[in-house]
């Protein structure tokens, strides 16, 4: 695997005309890749120290609108700057793309030259910096789940998304024939992202037809978060070369199964696993337990940053493998919390709620605030559940982004750990999606009652 690059690297190589163009990125509220294309001997000539981009790209839709009800930025306050940081720890090759490096920003207030507090960037690492203070740190991986089609996202999108064919025609879980009739696309994903310093484990087929999964190595939560966010890129741009077309759209069709980004996670102390207990019977510490408890009973909050479309609920169905309930069992598929690796070092919790749609930076820092209240609070873990965990009596998963958003908007324990303007920033977000679907008459509407109404 190739490391990331040093600076001093990156000029050599800008030197020699191996690297001419380096992508300067920061991550958006949806979780996108936003920047600029430098010229790489601009960009170590003086572009590495900042570079400015518009406040608006965090403050818009999927489909870049600029909605209004925003505090942090509006057509009355004329959208200006903010300053896009390079973090030059993260600078790495982008073997995708020819003569091409990248580097991650942090977004800064053009006057202060202060984080922007409500940038995803930004709110994961005040989570992650809580835990520091308390001894901890957080260690996560998450799935990437999506789906490849025959066709491309030009041919697909001039064909108004309808007939839409994956490329694969039956079920590819784990199915070796199926994935080897891929790999002229799946194989360039791991090579590339292994070269460019991302921890690639494994690929394999999900359980649907053209359904795909890929599995990054255990890392630090910031870490995670930036691979996943590179990688879903990567999937993107290096199907998008082959042909194809791939989505992470977490529902894509009523009938078929929905993708999802199943998050684990525990926190270490001092190089050691802190969830691990040898003498309990699970191998579960006193604190993993706290911090779980924390997880369940905070769950509601932080669902829109796990699933923030109205697509994403779809996803949420009784028998699907996606999860219904907020309860944790162990090693069972068909909870919201799964139990695993019990009895070993490798202990740890798997939240298998967030769908292929959601913002990693979002989802595992309202996770680990969560976590954190659960050890603040000392709160105790119920037992696990047992069984086929869709029945019972617990509570539920928040079905619509309605729920979700009003969850949010309520969520005292999210404006302690996050700010009052974090929420609310995100609960605009979850407005502004809820707004734009309602307005919208859809097909299923039209050709149930256009001769029946």
């Amino acid at each position: 695997m190739t490391a990331t690059l040093t600076f001093e690297t990156l000029k050599s190589l800008v030197a020699d005309g191996a690297i001419d163009t380096v992508l300067v990125c920061m991550v958006d509220m949806q979780g996108r890749l936003m920047g600029k294309r430098f010229h790489a001997s601009h960009f170590v000539a003086g572009a590495w120290e900042e570079t400015h981009c518009c406040n608006y790209l965090l403050a818009t839709d999927l489909e870049m609108a600029t909605p209004d009800g925003y505090a942090s930025t509006s057509w009355e306050r004329g959208y200006g700057d903010y300053v896009m940081k390079p973090d030059l720890s993260t600078l790495r090759p982008v073997p995708w793309l020819e003569g091409t490096a990248m580097v991650m920003c942090d977004v800064l207030d053009h006057h202060t030259h202060e984080e922007v507090p409500h940038a995803p960037r930004s709110i994961l690492k005040k989570q992650v910096n809580r835990l520091k203070a308390m001894g901890y740190e957080a260690m996560c991986a998450t799935e990437l789940e999506f789906f490849l089609f025959a066709k491309s996202f030009d041919a697909i999108r001039k064909e108004g998304f309808r007939d839409l064919e994956p490329i694969s025609g039956y079920n590819e879980d784990y199915h070796i024939l199926q994935t080897t009739k891929e790999e002229h696309v799946m194989r360039p994903i791991r090579n590339h992202l292994w070269d460019a310093g991302i921890p690639v484990e494994n690929t394999k087929g999900e359980a649907e037809a053209g359904q795909e999964e890929l599995n990054i190595k255990y890392a630090p939560a910031m870490d995670t978060a930036e691979y996943h966010s590179i990688a879903k890129n990567a999937v993107k741009e290096i199907a998008w070369q082959h042909g194809h077309a791939a989505t992470f759209l977490p529902k894509w069709h009523h009938e078929r199964v929905g993708s999802s980004s199943h998050v684990h996670q525990s926190l270490w102390k001092d190089g050691q696993p802190a969830f691990y207990d040898a003498a309990d019977e699970l191998g579960m510490s006193a604190l993993m337990k706290s911090y779980m408890a924390g997880l369940l009973k905070y769950a509601a909050d932080y669902t829109y940053f796990m699933a923030p479309y109205i697509n994403s609920y779809k996803r949420f169905m009784k028998g699907t493998f996606a999860p219904t309930r907020i309860i944790w069992s162990v090693d069972n598929r068909t909870a919201g919390y799964r139990l695993c690796g019990d009895g070993t070092k490798a202990i740890r919790v798997e939240c298998r709620i967030p769908g292929s749609d959601m913002n990693p930076y979002l989802a595992i820092a309202g996770m680990l605030a969560a976590g954190i209240a659960g050890i603040e609070e000392g709160l105790e873990l119920q037992p696990p559940t047992k069984g086929d965990v869709y029945q019972g009596e617990t509570g539920m998963i928040p079905g619509t982004l309605r729920a979700a958003r009003n969850a949010l908007q309520g969520s005292a324990m999210l404006r302690a750990a996050m700010g009052d303007d974090v929420v609310d920033h995100y609960t605009r977000a979850a407005e502004v999606e809820i707004e734009e679907f309602e307005r919208v008459v859809t097909d299923w509407e039209i050709a149930r009652g256009f001769e029946r109404a």
